[in-house]
């Protein structure tokens, strides 16, 4: 009937008073939290309780300290570094397969691009044109700066969708993916070709995206992650991912 009470440290609580305190707004980017010495005081703990909490949220990214600062920690913006670190460590420690990666992506991009048709505007349409060019530009600049260029569309894409969810999970999972996959890609054989198709393949998106097919656009996302990895993933990796392209037949 019962499950077993486990207890909570002392240190726990504390790291669960400052997130509520960052996450309600009562803390803002930039606001120093008081000294080892004050927060001590105020939690009623050992000054070595609180150094625990503030490695814990330290290792969370959101706070800074640093030895011998006479002010307290300062609360950091938000960004997606520690999420990064985590799944990229969470990749190694449970083997998560590059198929699995590919597949939460596959996911997340075609409701990205799904929403963008619905949703964008002839602004925004400007907008993902002069992404697109600035693609073109960057294949005369190597792999890293057509990468990035690359990944500016995507998070285009998904701030047109307006999803911050989406957003922020596809590029925690696209991080982790190009860091398991940046030196293979950018030493295949055929890279210029592989950037030059990728090109065609995101002017497709854009051309879906300004005709209002959200169908066709969460469609091409998929077909055009898939076909783009499926040469890295082992065969059964290769038939999972592949259940994901609306019943088509996948050229690889």
């Amino acid at each position: 009937m019962f499950e077993r009470v486990h207890p909570v440290r002392a240190y726990e609580r504390i790291v669960e008073q400052i997130e509520s305190a960052v996450f309600e707004g009562r803390l803002a980017p930039g606001d120093r939290l008081p000294s080892e010495r004050m927060l001590s005081e105020q939690f009623g703990v050992s000054r070595g309780t609180v150094r625990e909490a503030l490695r814990v949220l330290r290792s969370r990214g959101l706070v800074d300290s640093r030895h011998g600062d006479r002010g307290g920690p300062v609360v950091l913006p938000f960004t997606t570094d520690a999420l990064k670190d985590a799944l990229s460590s969470l990749a190694l420690v449970e083997g998560l397969s590059l198929g699995e990666l590919l597949q939460f992506r596959m996911l997340t991009e075609g409701c990205a691009n799904q929403l963008a048709a619905v949703l964008r505007t002839e602004a925004e349409l400007a907008r993902l044109e002069e992404s697109i060019s600035a693609m073109e530009a960057a294949l005369a600049r190597g792999h890293a700066a057509f990468s990035a260029a690359d990944m500016a569309f995507h998070d285009l894409v998904a701030e047109i969708a307006g999803n911050r969810l989406l957003r922020i999970s596809d590029e925690v999972v696209r991080s982790v993916v190009l860091r398991l996959m940046a030196t293979k890609i950018e030493q295949a054989p055929n890279s210029e070709a592989q950037m030059r198709d990728s090109v065609r393949r995101h002017r497709l998106v854009l051309d879906a995206v300004a005709a209002g097919d959200s169908a066709g656009a969460a469609a091409l996302a998929r077909r055009h992650l898939f076909e783009y990895y499926a040469d890295y993933l082992t065969p059964p990796e290769r038939t999972r991912a592949a259940a994901l392209l609306d019943g088509e037949e996948a050229h690889y």
